[in-house]
């Protein structure tokens, strides 16, 4: 517990702000239209949405990667503390403590479980503190101490999972950014990660910005909450609230007002009349 709290005094009062940003791709494909959006420090905000709605361009857009992509923020800022991201490489977000985990869980899936985790280690502090950062990481993931020797390639899909977002932690992250964490997986497997995830935060501080299309579990896990269509926040509010609101139950939850669960025409149906798009 010691390693634990050793983190939690690198803790952040730094918010991250997006305000009002435009993401271009090929200079010709504008997907993003005004954005603005903010991580206070310690809370988990969530991204919800279909697919194509644009979140992780989103994440892209704050990590540096959309360069990569052939894409590039045209308008708006994005701030953290007092700097500006605008324009950073993603090795420069990550020095100052922003750390992405992509969609696909890409691992060196030649190296170990323990390998990928030093990889991640020795951008803090060039690997000084590996030994505990490695113990800090077990604490969270005992799954991994016990897979330390195996081959990356051979884990399962929540294993990889775990070893993502552990590599990650190795980084020292003030903002762990997560791209669809639940995706392929069964939902005990989703339950245990989210479990942890919250873990995480509340032992440490660290602030979360989570994208998931599985609205229910992000909902319980984080504190607020942005909805976007077609590359626009549509609707945002604490997540309790939006937990109960009538539009989330019914579209993204299923969920009719006496409770029931709809099914897919009436589903399709919904998506035709949202009222907030109305």
């Amino acid at each position: 517990m010691t390693v634990v709290a050793s983190q939690k005094e690198l803790t952040t009062t730094r918010t991250l702000s997006v305000s009002n940003i435009e993401v271009v791709y090929n200079s010709v494909i504008l997907v993003l239209r005004g954005i603005t959006l903010a991580v206070q420090p310690g809370k988990i905000i969530s991204l919800l949405g279909p697919n194509g709605a644009g979140k992780s361009t989103t994440l892209k857009a704050i990590s540096g990667l959309l360069k990569a992509e052939l894409g590039e923020v045209t308008r708006g800022q994005i701030i953290w503390g007092d700097a500006r991201l605008n324009g950073l490489s993603p090795e420069d977000v990550v020095r100052m403590g922003l750390v992405q985990v992509i969609e696909g869980r890409l691992l060196f899936r030649h190296l170990t479980v323990e390998e990928n985790l030093r990889v991640g280690g020795m951008v803090y502090q060039g690997g000084r503190h590996i030994h505990a950062d490695l113990e800090r990481v077990y604490h969270y993931f005992p799954q991994l101490a016990k897979l330390s020797r195996r081959v990356s390639g051979y884990l399962s899909g929540g294993e990889g999972q775990m070893l993502v977002i552990g590599r990650a932690m190795m980084a020292h992250p003030q903002i762990l950014m997560l791209d669809e964490p639940s995706l392929g997986l069964a939902p005990l497997l989703v339950r245990e990660i989210f479990e942890i995830i919250g873990q995480i935060n509340r032992q440490e501080g660290m602030s979360v910005l989570i994208v998931e299309q599985n609205a229910r579990a992000a909902l319980e896990l984080a504190d607020f909450a942005y909805v976007m269509e077609n590359g626009r926040i549509v609707l945002d509010g604490p997540a309790k609230q939006l937990r109960e609101n009538e539009d989330i139950k019914e579209f993204y939850l299923g969920l009719n007002q006496a409770g029931g669960r709809k099914n897919y025409r009436e589903v399709k149906h919904y998506k035709r009349r949202k009222r907030w798009l109305g």
